[in-house]
């Protein structure tokens, strides 16, 4: 029996997607967990596999081709099988490459000079970190335009991976005089940053004779956007409380050391994977904090998915530890290793980023004492997370040297309340500062 396959909502504010590229042609038999497409998404280029096993029939859409969530894009069945996509969609208009209701992926516009309201707007878990930030603009002669490529389409013969198609679009890097490093000449992310790199290389030399170096526009990329949007959305609508504790984290750093001491290097744990374990834990004390608003209900959720904010080329992506109360310091460590690696290469799956309950932004390894993270709707909390620093400490009257670290959880006031928060917040320290229970 064939099946349709559509384009997948990966968030609930998400109404659209573009299919970057078939990984599998028509005629190609595909195993069922098997990579069938590379979707974009304003959050990530997500990899999107097959749910059975068969051959591809049939493509209803295009590459470069967006449509909104639900769309027929495939069929899948048995070899020679004949179908009808309208009747297996019982009555939904499947969308081909070529139908007046699909779009191509439009080119952005540029963004207005000076801050963005999303990098205003977007503190704590999605403040983008560029690492372009305040470079010299590009001699023209090394960022030309790049006709053929500026709306994803590439010159002839020319391969590029998902992430450097969006680098080399954003940075104006004409990806047609680019030579790949990957298999087959492919052009793969590093290829573009050192395109870039010798670009800012050539304007601090301008700059050094004396040129004067021009101001910079650049274009507002789907993620900036969509942040930008849905926090000052939930800034705006949800009303927020904030509540701050110190924590003592001398135990856990000596526990995570002894730990991570009996253990291999691929199952060594961060700090941040101690951290979503203790969430999780406090969190299955209060089902209140493991919600969400909906309408006029509010829904407790039977499992615990902490998302985690990882940085990524574009801002900041969340990636999702699901029953993370059910598992191990050391499978969570296993699991974020791989997802983080997933994400940055942006082959994150829909399952990757999708389902949170409540959020983690640790921004402790940048050196940021303390900050107050906006919540992720449509959840209820998300817990900002600074560094563990050593700070004088008076105790019995006695001073003394300990590591301390500053948590501040962000509530909806609409779900829970100052009291109860308060008292996630103490549960919270328990586990943080006996750690031992994080073992167990």
């Amino acid at each position: 029996m064939a099946e349709l396959v559509t384009m997948p909502k990966l968030g609930f504010d998400m109404a659209e997607g573009t299919l970057i590229r078939w990984v599998k042609a028509e005629g190609q038999p595909v195993s069922k967990g098997e990579v069938l497409a590379e979707i974009e998404t304003d959050k990530a280029t997500v990899e999107v596999e097959a749910q059975a096993a068969g051959v591809v029939l049939q493509h209803l859409v295009g590459e470069k081709t967006t449509v909104p969530v639900g769309t027929p894009i495939a069929v899948i069945g048995a070899a020679g099988e004949k179908v009808d996509p309208a009747s297996l969609a019982g009555g939904a208009n499947a969308v081909p490459p070529s139908a007046p209701e699909a779009k191509s992926a439009p080119e952005e516009k540029a963004a207005p000079s000076g801050p963005s309201p999303a990098s205003r707007s977007a503190p704590g878990r999605l403040e983008k970190k560029s690492s372009s930030a305040g470079a010299p603009p590009a001699p023209a002669a090394l960022l030309a335009g790049t006709e053929g490529d500026g709306d994803g389409r590439l010159p002839d013969g020319v391969r590029a991976s998902p992430l450097a198609r969006r680098l080399a679009r954003e940075g104006h890097v004409d990806i047609g005089g680019l030579k790949g490093t990957g298999p087959g000449g492919r052009i793969l992310k590093h290829d573009v940053e050192a395109a870039l790199a010798r670009a800012r290389g050539g304007a601090r030399e301008t700059r050094r004779t004396g040129a004067p170096a021009a101001a910079e526009r650049r274009p507002l990329s789907r993620l900036r956007a969509i942040i930008g949007r849905r926090m000052a959305s939930s800034k705006s609508q949800v009303p927020h409380f904030y509540l701050t504790a110190n924590l003592d984290v001398g135990r856990l750093l000596d526990v995570r050391r002894q730990f991570n001491e009996l253990q291999s290097e691929d199952g060594q744990a961060s700090l941040n994977d101690f951290l979503v374990k203790a969430t999780a834990l406090s969190t299955r004390e209060f089902p209140a904090l493991n919600a969400s608003l909906d309408g006029d209900a509010i829904v407790r959720h039977g499992s615990i998915h902490i998302g985690v904010a990882v940085a990524v080329e574009d801002g900041l992506l969340t990636i999702v530890v699901r029953s993370a109360d059910e598992k191990t310091v050391g499978e969570i460590a296993r699991e974020m290793r791989v997802l983080a690696s997933r994400a940055r290469e942006g082959k994150v799956r829909p399952e990757d980023i999708e389902g949170s309950t409540f959020t983690i932004s640790n921004l402790g390894m940048f050196g940021v004492d303390e900050f107050s993270a906006i919540i992720n709707p449509p959840e209820a909390a998300i817990l900002a997370v600074g560094a563990a620093r050593e700070e004088a400490i008076a105790e019995d009257g006695q001073l003394r040297v300990g590591w301390r670290m500053r948590v501040t959880l962000s509530a909806d006031h609409r779900v829970t309340d100052g009291a109860e928060a308060a008292r996630w917040l103490q549960v919270f320290r328990r586990q943080i500062e006996q750690p031992l229970g994080l073992l167990l």
